[in-house]
């Protein structure tokens, strides 16, 4: 009897074995499709997009509906009669993205600083939840604040200082300040992009192994020499890459964007022009626009998935060349 036992026991090992070498293959499978499945999607979106907008390419041109200047909108169904250049929404959306990311991006390296070196410990965790919360506030309030109370109460006044100030021998803030403008949305972008920015930068700061830090401290550094000679230089990847993270989004907000930047089609060099973007103007027209015209949206579609590959792609250079230069240091 007990030979049967350790026989049948054998046996349930043996068997046991058989069914987690099972689960384990389909727990892999599930994996590799759930893998795939972004990738399936993503494609999917890029090339029924492409094909959607290619009439409008060959119509107009690849480069010239690009670099045009000029959009004026037709009403036909089956025909293009507009002329579409989409340059002032791609400068309008790099515009404001630019002066979202030079506003967010010293404040949220400031505050990452703050929150993990030299705030008290419950103040700290104040803060990252409240970073934590600023994150998660959908666009739309940002725009309805901005337009309604933080653009007439505080922007529109420094903007008009500014100005009348600078404007006189600087063209860059020539013309008068309407309500809305590229600065005014900027502004607004950088706030929304700024706890993003701040929330994974504070996490890589954590991150400074510390020994590091300690060797800083021993070898006689202040707080500011370590803070600025080791942990900003280890972290200097994970910031370039929460930074392009927050410019991705900067690149394609729509609503808080279509209530602040202006509406105009028209691309200007002024701080404070009424322009407009690529994902304000879509949504701005896409409920009235004629067949040929809902075309020529595809289009902008299209190269605003170009314009964020090309963000995503130099962001990934960057952190890979620091990466390899910082590992070759270390190797030294």
């Amino acid at each position: 009897m007990p030979l049967m036992t350790r026989a049948q026991k054998s046996a349930d090992g043996l068997r046991a074995r058989g069914a987690a070498r099972y689960s384990d293959r389909f727990f892999v499978g599930f994996l590799m499709v759930a893998a795939s499945s972004v990738l399936i999607i993503l494609g999917a979106m890029v090339l029924r997009t492409v094909y959607d907008a290619y009439p409008v390419f060959e119509y107009q041109g690849f480069f010239s509906f690009v670099f045009g200047r000029e959009w004026e909108a037709g009403f036909a169904r089956h025909e293009f009669t507009g002329n579409y250049g989409a340059w002032p929404f791609i400068w309008g959306t790099l515009f404001t993205s630019a002066i979202a990311v030079a506003i967010a991006l010293p404040l949220a390296v400031a505050v990452a600083l703050f929150i993990n070196f030299y705030a008290q410990a419950r103040f700290r965790t104040f803060l990252s939840y409240t970073v934590e919360i600023l994150a998660a506030v959908p666009s739309i309030i940002y725009g309805l604040w901005g337009l309604l109370w933080f653009v007439p109460n505080i922007l529109q006044p420094f903007s008009n200082w500014l100005n009348q100030t600078l404007g006189s021998f600087i063209p860059f803030f020539g013309g008068g300040v309407p309500n809305t403008n590229y600065f005014h949305a900027g502004v607004v972008l950088a706030i929304m992009i700024l706890p993003i920015i701040t929330a994974i930068t504070r996490e890589i700061m954590a991150s400074t192994p510390p020994d590091e830090v300690n060797a800083s401290y021993g070898l006689g550094a202040t707080k500011s020499e370590t803070l600025s000679r080791v942990v900003l230089p280890r972290s200097f990847g994970g910031i370039v890459g929460a930074t392009m993270l927050g410019l991705g989004r900067a690149l394609g907000e729509t609503i808080a964007v279509l209530m602040l930047v202006g509406g105009s089609q028209q691309a200007g060099s002024r701080l404070f022009f009424p322009g407009d973007s690529l994902a304000a103007h879509i949504a701005a027209t896409f409920q009235d626009a004629a067949p040929e015209t809902l075309t020529a949206l595809m289009g902008i579609g299209v190269v605003l998935f170009l314009l964020t590959m090309a963000v995503n792609i130099v962001a990934r250079l960057i952190v890979w060349r620091f990466a390899r230069s910082s590992s070759a240091g270390d190797a030294l």
